[in-house]
């Protein structure tokens, strides 16, 4: 079974990058998702956060991510405490999923891992990709399409590994920078010659 560590900034394409190989039959797993069931509601990961943060990043016993995210994102020490607990958690459910996988009989299982490089898994897959796309581009998209003020945009690329250690640590750098089309595009010669058929 190949395993592949996909990363990129925010905002750089990941997620395009991540559904065209699952389009291609890559089992993908989407540590963001397991981020957000990891924090579900009577999880023992939103307790513990709650009990360091307090009531102000829970709203009817819900997470209230925009509070969480603009305390960790003008916060360094919040946002090591708050990684420092979630991770342990999202580990375990992409171990499961591994797992899963396996049984399943998956050829290639894809970890689509936003901070991949900024939490040391670099040594943990067969193959990382990594999406780059210029701090420009991503901020404007983020201001566009997500409704950020420029600098909560530019709060939240900073609180990021930069492309340049994304690429350090990738065997392969997708660019990001253009359209949907042309990363697709990307993905799919990168499957042609690196995934097993």
């Amino acid at each position: 079974m190949l395993r592949i560590g996909l990363t990129g900034g925010i905002a750089a394409g990941k997620s395009v990058a991540a559904e065209r190989l699952g389009e291609l039959g890559a089992f993908v797993v989407d540590h963001d998702e397991l981020a957000r069931r990891v924090v579900a509601p009577g999880s023992a990961a939103l307790a513990e956060l709650a009990g360091v943060f307090g009531d102000r990043i829970v709203v009817r016993g819900a997470l209230d991510r925009a509070a969480l995210g603009d305390l960790i994102f003008a916060d360094e020490s919040a946002r090591a405490t708050v990684n420092a607990i979630v991770h342990p958690y999202i580990g375990a459910m992409a171990a499961a999923a591994d797992k899963r996988a396996r049984a399943a009989g998956e050829a290639v299982v894809v970890h689509d891992i936003p901070l991949l490089v900024d939490v040391g898994q670099g040594d943990s897959f067969g193959l990382v990709v990594t999406v780059a796309a210029p701090v420009s581009v991503r901020r404007r998209r983020l201001i566009q399409k997500r409704g950020l003020t420029h600098s909560k945009a530019t709060a939240r690329i900073e609180s990021q590994a930069t492309d340049e250690q994304r690429a350090a640590v990738a065997d392969f750098v997708l660019d990001g920078s253009g359209t949907r089309d042309e990363l697709r595009s990307q993905v799919d010669e990168f499957w042609k010659i690196n995934v097993p058929h």
